[in-house]
């Protein structure tokens, strides 16, 4: 069992290393609404799809999807073109600009300021901190402790009824 010290000093390192390297974006820097980058995430993932699809995907109305596709496609990020396979079909597919904005938008640390870092550090502590990020990240997911926020309601003074006998 980890020493309940160790899991704080992560926890502190952790706050401080998201704090420093965080990405900031600028105020004149678009930045999609969840709405938009749930689409930008869906089909960099699924790949090119028909405004149907798309709407069964998210559980929308096909009107809808097709008024978020049209403004992502004024925005330059997306583009329709005819199905190959079957040209009655149209597809929606992201363009470079689209990708490109899609991992800026997921990126959650700046590439930039690790870089800087980084070039601060020997090749055998980058290559110790990668290691033990991926360790950590191998490790098996918990499946109970996501609840564990006193405040947001959980309690670690009561047993959980589903784990009683």
């Amino acid at each position: 069992m980890s020493d309940t010290n160790e899991i704080e000093r992560f926890v502190e390192l952790y706050k401080d290393v998201y704090s420093r390297f965080h990405r900031r974006v600028r105020p004149d820097v678009y930045r999609p609404s969840e709405e938009s980058l749930a689409v930008l995430r869906h089909l960099s993932r699924s790949g090119p799809l028909t405004v149907s699809e798309a709407a069964a995907h998210f559980e929308r109305s096909q009107s809808a999807t097709s008024e978020i596709l049209a403004r992502l496609e004024r925005r330059g990020l997306v583009e329709r073109f005819a199905d190959e396979r079957d040209r009655r079909r149209t597809l929606i597919w992201l363009t470079p600009d689209g990708m490109r904005t899609y991992r800026l938008a997921e990126s959650v640390l700046s590439p930039r300021l690790l870089e800087h870092a980084f070039r601060q550090m020997d090749a055998h502590d980058r290559e110790t901190l990668i290691e033990g990020m991926r360790a950590l990240l191998a490790t098996t997911a918990a499946t109970e402790g996501w609840d564990d926020d006193p405040v947001a309601g959980g309690n670690d003074d009561t047993e959980d009824e589903r784990t009683s006998p």
